[in-house]
């Protein structure tokens, strides 16, 4: 009765998928707890989910001009061209923010992340963009990262000032940092690129969650 509370609580806040993930947690926690003997019973089962919209929010033909605009007159180095290496990528946030010298290769314009949300390994094939920005980064910092950031971790942690600024300066809205992502998926299928070639670029495990970009472009439609 208590969890059904609070994922109730949190549904009612405005936060379906938290709330649905809290209630996965929780179901895992307890199914765990069951298996090794300490529980009884889980009492997550049965709690009906919230339905679920998935995003498709990606940077349109007449908005790259003004977001390149935009990021070219940030004036916080770090930020701009950690945004700009999220989106010649397409990793995730925390990968991007993590990312360390020690991972890149010049020689095969490449970038190993050993650690990532699925539990597999990736190499990310960095186009020549975005090795130049790495090249003038690396030029004048000898750092364990290529973000650096003043807190504990050593790395940049929070971009949001900056990413507001940017889109603020751009004049696009519900615009989320992980979209950059799904921007570099949905432009590689607008000039062909395979599913599996999208999902190899994205780590995908999963084709389905891949095939998203495939119903994401107007203009097939269109012509």
């Amino acid at each position: 009765r208590d969890i059904a509370l609070i994922h109730s609580g949190i549904t009612k806040a405005g936060h379906d998928i938290t709330a649905n993930r809290v209630l996965a947690l929780t179901s895992s926690i307890f199914g765990w707890a069951k298996s090794a003997g300490l529980w009884e019973e889980n009492p997550a089962i049965g709690i009906k989910r919230n339905k679920e919209k998935s995003r498709d929010r990606f940077i349109q033909g007449d908005e790259l001009p003004r977001f390149f605009e935009a990021a070219a007159k940030e004036e916080n180095e770090i930020i701009r061209d950690y945004i700009l290496m999220s989106l010649l990528t397409g990793a995730r946030r925390s990968n991007v923010l993590a990312m360390r010298w020690q991972d890149i290769s010049f020689d095969r314009y490449e970038w190993r992340i050993d650690e990532t949300k699925n539990d597999t390994p990736q190499t990310v094939a960095l186009s020549p963009e975005a090795v130049e920005i790495l090249l003038s980064r690396k030029s004048s910092d000898n750092g364990v990262f290529v973000f650096p950031g003043k807190g504990k971790a050593g790395h940049l942690m929070e971009p949001k000032k900056g990413w507001k600024r940017i889109l603020d300066r751009a004049g696009i809205d519900n615009l989320r940092i992980h979209d950059l992502r799904r921007t570099l998926g949905s432009w590689q299928a607008k000039t062909g690129a395979s599913l599996a070639i999208i999902g190899k670029s994205l780590n995908h495990k999963n084709q389905n969650t891949t095939a998203i970009y495939a119903r994401l472009d107007l203009d097939p439609v269109r012509d």
